[in-house]
């Protein structure tokens, strides 16, 4: 190894690890306002890619009819709730609005647009519409009604949760693999680094996203009241922050964050139905860095995997999953030196 194959790997490792950032970022925020360690993040990822490979075939990505089987059982819910609490009629109405209004919108205008092929923009703008939709509608049907359980309790949840989306994502989207055109056909040479235009957008894109989650937290009244419920879950109920309310924006933001993961690697990678979980776990080793509650140590530890990885699959590419997932185990060592231990009751 030289200097050059040296930067040609680090370029390579800051591009992963970079999408890598984003899924630690989303599994953090997660974790944090929910307690739920959101294993099925990388299904996001998948969805996200997918609809979009699906919509550049002129087909109706299958994810519209999962969005609205999702959208139906959650309006079940909320009219056996409302039917059992008695609910005044405009009251139910509007939940069933709220509830079926967006996602009713955005698998109508994918299904119409799907066979006409609209421009790449407004692909990009109807996967991440779709995919989004889901966030609130799985912590709606999986996730609300244990808020109150134990870590371990959502944990498996969020197992299960991971399994039944695979299956699902097998039955629409089938075992093929699928990738997506370079959004930005074009390369930049710096000495001997090549720059491609879809690295441009990763890195661009990383940064914005980062940039504009911490504007959200710092300057918006709702980003203060997601990190009021990320320190203290019971006094922000009492300060009148809705921590259902909470929950499904987070799950909404969520997947966003992976939605947008998967379009931004989809022309990189070829992406299959499980691509996520691979994924999604090398995010999971990032967010470990910050013991799930600490952006910046996420984002630092994002990048160590992304440059882990891609040295390691230079000296043993055969062992380079191997090696990555190694890397938490110091990392876990370390946390429990340095991190106070709780009981959970």
């Amino acid at each position: 190894m030289d200097l050059t194959i040296a930067a040609i790997l680090g370029l390579d490792g800051l591009t992963n690890g970079a999408i890598y950032a984003l899924v630690a970022l989303a599994l953090v925020l997660v974790f944090s306002v929910t307690r739920v360690i959101f294993i099925p993040q990388g299904e996001f990822v998948a969805f996200g890619a997918l609809t979009l490979a699906a919509l550049q075939s002129a087909k109706v990505p299958g994810t519209v009819w999962l969005l609205l089987m999702m959208a139906v059982a959650a309006a079940l819910l909320d009219l056996a709730a409302g039917l059992r609490e008695r609910w005044p009629a405009a009251r139910l109405a509007r939940k069933l609005l709220a509830t079926l209004g967006f996602p009713l919108a955005a698998a109508g205008l994918t299904y119409g647009l799907a066979p006409q092929q609209p421009p790449l923009l407004v692909q990009v703008a109807l996967a991440l519409a779709v995919v989004t939709a889901m966030g609130p509608l799985l912590y709606r049907l999986a996730f609300r009604a244990l808020s109150a359980a134990s870590v371990l309790t959502l944990l498996i949840v969020s197992v299960g949760v991971h399994f039944a989306l695979t299956g699902v994502g097998l039955v629409f989207f089938g075992a093929e693999g699928y990738r997506t055109p370079a959004f930005w056909e074009v390369r930049f040479d710096v000495g001997p680094l090549g720059f491609s235009g879809q690295t441009l957008i990763i890195f661009g894109a990383s940064v914005a996203l980062l940039v504009g989650m911490w504007l959200f937290f710092e300057r918006t009244l709702t980003g203060k009241a997601l990190r009021a419920t990320s320190v203290n879950r019971t006094g922000a109920r009492l300060m009148g922050i809705s921590g259902d309310a909470a929950g499904a924006l987070t799950f909404t933001l969520a997947a966003f964050i992976g939605a947008l993961s998967g379009l931004l690697i989809s022309p990189s990678t070829t992406i299959y139905y499980d691509t996520g979980f691979l994924i999604g776990l090398k995010g999971f080793v990032a967010a470990v860095f910050g013991g799930l509650a600490s952006f910046p140590m996420a984002l630092g530890g994002a990048i160590g995997v992304g440059l882990v990885e891609s040295f390691g699959s230079f000296w043993a590419s055969a062992f380079k999953e191997v090696i990555v997932f190694t890397v938490i185990l110091p990392v876990l060592l370390w946390r429990s030196f340095v991190d106070p231990h709780h009981e959970e009751h």
